[in-house]
């Protein structure tokens, strides 16, 4: 059976958005070891951007994505891994700062659970 994720929206932005689920056949949590991602929207201050890049953003591509973000809105996720209740981007660095420059609370995320070993391996 697949899992459906439901999204609810609170007022107060400054929570995670929340993440309902149909349990699985085997009644896994949606961010259980094994299981696939899942869908949040969390607040760019809870997200750690662990790697250091070797290139600035293009600021072209920042402003377009911004543009597109306020005409229709955030349409491919970055990637996060939580590991232990901390939340680590490794995707969407231009994504990410076009959120910043628009001052958005928060930012619709893929994530996935890991292990400090996954969190290892993504540092390398």
């Amino acid at each position: 059976m697949a899992n459906l994720f439901v999204l609810n929206f609170p007022t107060c932005s400054s929570s995670l958005r929340r993440v309902s689920a149909l349990p699985s056949s085997n009644g896994a949590h949606p961010l259980s070891a094994g299981s696939g991602p899942v869908i949040l929207e969390l607040p760019l201050e809870k997200i750690r951007r662990p790697l250091m890049r070797t290139r600035a953003n293009d600021p072209d591509k920042v402003k377009d994505l911004m543009d597109s973000i306020q005409e229709i809105g955030l349409q491919v996720p970055i990637d996060v891994l939580e590991v232990d209740g901390v939340y680590y981007g490794f995707s969407g660095c231009h994504r990410y700062e076009a959120h910043q420059c628009l001052r958005l609370p928060t930012i619709r995320c893929k994530v996935r659970r890991g292990t400090k070993e996954t969190l290892r391996h993504h540092l390398r």
